[in-house]
């Protein structure tokens, strides 16, 4: 994922979107790998999409896809790719139709895509998103990038990814501390399970999280029954 943006560097605006692409992505069995945030700048975007598109199966834009000057993820990524920058008749014809006498040639900056580009929509989005190869140019407001999610879920969803990930967790009053010995075990018999351990402070209800993800529940399921047998008396607190 690149998500683009100087308010996301700067701290005037929370990034929201990367855990909504991880949580879809998990869904689909896809392995997020790679999340990199750079400045509104036409050569930085150009080169963190040249390097991951060339080193991953898909990249995610976020941000820089509207219609104002700081606005530069499309030329970013037609640099990146070698190609021009061009108003799409499709997008163009769509936004005419949507502002009417109101369009603008701000509004129709929307309309431009890198050359080559596929533009594309599902039954429940009908506004394109743009596809430029293996990468996807996705708006940066969250409430956008969420509704965009389905197109992303149409066309990589049925191809031929693994199954989807699954995750258990075990919620203890015990500190890291003293339960490392066990994880350790945990992780040495189950390889095949990725074993994360989260602490959290000033929360009653507990103190350490521990997860169990995979892509085989029963394997998922007797790493994290066998976590739990080796605890003491009194935990855990609560399993799911």
């Amino acid at each position: 994922m690149l998500v683009v943006g100087n308010e996301i560097l700067s701290g005037k605006v929370e990034e929201a979107n990367l855990a909504v692409l991880a949580r879809e992505l998990r869904r689909l069995g896809i392995l997020l790998k790679r999340v990199v945030i750079v400045m509104d700048e036409v050569d930085a975007i150009a080169h963190e999409v040249r390097e991951l598109s060339a080193t991953h199966d898909w990249v995610f834009t976020s941000g820089g896809v509207g219609p104002t000057h700081d606005d530069v993820t499309i030329e970013g990524v037609a640099k990146a790719f070698g190609v021009r920058v061009v108003s799409s008749p499709e997008m163009e014809g769509m936004l005419r139709a949507h502002y009417g006498e109101r369009c603008t040639e701000g509004h129709l900056r929307m309309a431009l895509v890198p050359e080559g580009s596929a533009l594309e929509v599902s039954a429940e989005v009908t506004w394109p998103t743009i596809r430029h190869g293996n990468t996807w140019l996705l708006p940066g407001i969250p409430e956008v990038f969420r509704m965009k999610l389905p197109v992303v879920v149409a066309r990589i969803g049925g191809a031929g990814t693994a199954s989807a990930f699954v995750s258990h967790a075990v919620y203890m009053k015990m500190d890291e501390g003293l339960l490392k010995p066990l994880l350790d075990r945990v992780v040495a018999a189950f390889a095949d399970v990725s074993v994360g351990s989260y602490p959290k402070w000033l929360d009653p209800a507990y103190k350490t999280k521990v997860t169990f993800d995979g892509r085989d529940e029963a394997r998922v399921l007797a790493a994290r029954d066998a976590f739990v047998a080796m605890l003491p008396a009194g935990e855990p607190q609560r399993t799911e």
